[in-house]
């Protein structure tokens, strides 16, 4: 019997994302968002940071209709906030996994009120 060929296993390139989703101000109102940012400063927007392979606007949609959803994001996101992440898409996977906790880590650092998966 003949062995069959090994199959080259395809290249996807660079397909992942990491993206940011404004969240209402009602999220404030959470005991445990407000405990992971004690140095939220007044004003500053409430975002949940997530990677995805999927295109984001894909993404959020799952999020909205509690598909593999995010609490605060299912009920408190608004809209995807493209300018504080688009300029890093699309990446590698490990690169988006380290992208999403580095962006956080920053934008937490400006003050915004962030959560992470």
């Amino acid at each position: 019997m003949a062995e069959k060929p090994v199959k080259e296993r395809k290249q996807r390139g660079h397909h992942y994302s990491v993206y940011v989703i404004e969240l209402a101000p009602e999220v404030w109102n959470i005991g445990r968002f407000r405990r992971c940012n004690p140095d939220y400063i007044l004003g500053k927007p409430f975002v949940y940071v997530g990677m995805t392979g999927l295109d984001v606007d894909q993404r959020f949609d799952k999020h909205k209709a509690g598909i593999q959803s995010n609490r605060y994001v299912l009920d408190f996101g608004l809209r995807l906030l493209p300018k504080l992440y688009e300029m890093y898409n699309p990446m590698p996977y490990d690169g988006a996994r380290d992208m999403e906790v580095e962006l956080g880590i920053a934008l937490r650092d400006a003050g915004y009120g962030v959560w992470q998966a």
